[in-house]
């Protein structure tokens, strides 16, 4: 997939500041300046300004000993506003983790918002990881994963094209669906049955189901999915069928 060229009127210093932020939470605690410079390249004396910067802000603290510096207590209230504003509750997470562990495949619940397609929870272990990376390109991919198929099925004719318009249907792998009369045969399909596959369609060599979740009201909220690897998919259809049919009718009855 191309990327796109950057707008215009980006701020490097921010940027910078973001970037040394995940390099710290991708380190872990203890990190230290000179790692932290090392690994984004930028000069000693610019890490320790950004570093003090935001462990003033309160995105990052210096730990104590000399031991670098870690990810600061300001994180988690950003995080807790985001799973607010997607409406991510407690019971939306466990159902998750228990639907991976019977499943034994990464789980995922995704909506739409403001137009943009988003994993909004993830279920997974060492043993059954996700589907990586899931914030390359997603808002371009709705029409080659299954959450997005149901979701796609799911709004109307005006909202799909104005969709659609934006993202368009750009090819990710061989079997991705590139022409529209061909998806859309595909939605009204899903509409029927109330699941949707793809093998190999956004990522090769893995096989994804999904669910329509719906709230009190019956209109589709959100998407409940799983993915495994193609070798174990056809052996397993007929139960991951029955666990992503079943989890998709828990977490409707969960949602208000």
């Amino acid at each position: 997939m191309q990327s796109e060229r950057p707008p215009s009127g980006l701020i490097g210093s921010v940027q910078r500041a973001l970037r040394v932020l995940e390099v710290v939470a991708e380190a872990g605690d203890g990190v230290t300046a000179k790692a932290v410079a090392r690994r984004t390249g930028f000069k000693l004396s610019t890490t320790y300004h950004l570093l003090n910067t935001l462990v003033h802000e309160g995105y990052l603290v210096r730990l104590g000993n000399a031991r670098g510096f870690g990810l600061g207590y300001q994180l988690p209230r950003l995080s807790n506003r985001l799973i607010s504003e997607l409406s991510i509750t407690p019971g939306i997470s466990q159902t998750l983790r228990e639907l991976h562990a019977r499943a034994r495949a990464a789980m995922y619940y995704a909506v739409i918002r403001d137009d943009e397609l988003v994993v909004a929870e993830v279920a997974d272990s060492e043993q059954h990881r996700r589907a990586q990376p899931l914030d390359l390109g997603f808002h371009e991919s709705a029409h080659a994963t299954s959450f997005g198929k149901v979701l796609l099925a799911a709004m109307s004719p005006a909202a799909r094209r104005r969709y659609l318009s934006g993202a368009g249907l750009p090819r990710l792998t061989e079997r991705t669906i590139t022409r529209l009369p061909d998806l859309d045969d595909e939605l009204a399909d899903i509409r029927q049955t109330g699941i949707a596959k793809e093998v190999e369609e956004f990522q090769p060599g893995l096989a994804c189901l999904s669910v329509p979740v719906r709230n009190a009201g019956g209109r589709v909220v959100g998407a409940l999915a799983l993915s495994t690897p193609t070798s174990d998919f056809d052996a397993r259809r007929r139960l991951l069928e029955s666990i992503i049919k079943r989890g998709g009718e828990e977490l409707s009855r969960i949602l208000p």
